[in-house]
């Protein structure tokens, strides 16, 4: 049986890695990850840096996902979130995101995101 200490993942000790998706580099985004599923071969927990006026283009989360803003504050859709915010949003929930003043956020993502394009008066 392995020890507690087989499952802790120690962060610190981690260097953070560029967001690059599908050869896309994403300027001033930054992960490290927490849980790696080899069955799906993906994080599904991660933090996620922005520098300050960094963002992510508007996608789709087809399983949901769960933020947690560790440090900072972070725009999602037009709502500001704070050091201290959580926030769930539900399957096939769409938005882009940004910090204008940068963060650290936990985030628990089930499924890979899917890119959309942002529909006419959204």
């Amino acid at each position: 049986m392995n020890s507690i200490e087989s499952f802790i993942k120690r962060s610190g000790s981690e260097d953070w890695e560029e967001l690059a998706e599908d050869g896309v580099v994403y300027d001033g985004v930054y992960i490290k990850s927490l849980r790696f599923d080899g069955r799906t071969n993906r994080s599904p927990t991660i933090l996620i840096r922005f520098d300050p006026g960094a963002s992510y283009p508007f996608h789709d989360h087809p399983a949901g996902e769960e933020i947690y803003v560790l440090q900072g504050e972070v725009i999602i859709e037009q709502a500001v979130l704070r050091e201290g915010d959580y926030l769930y949003t539900p399957p096939g929930f769409r938005h882009g995101v940004r910090s204008e003043k940068g963060c650290v956020l936990l985030a628990c993502i089930p499924e890979e995101v899917k890119k959309v394009q942002r529909e006419q008066g959204s």
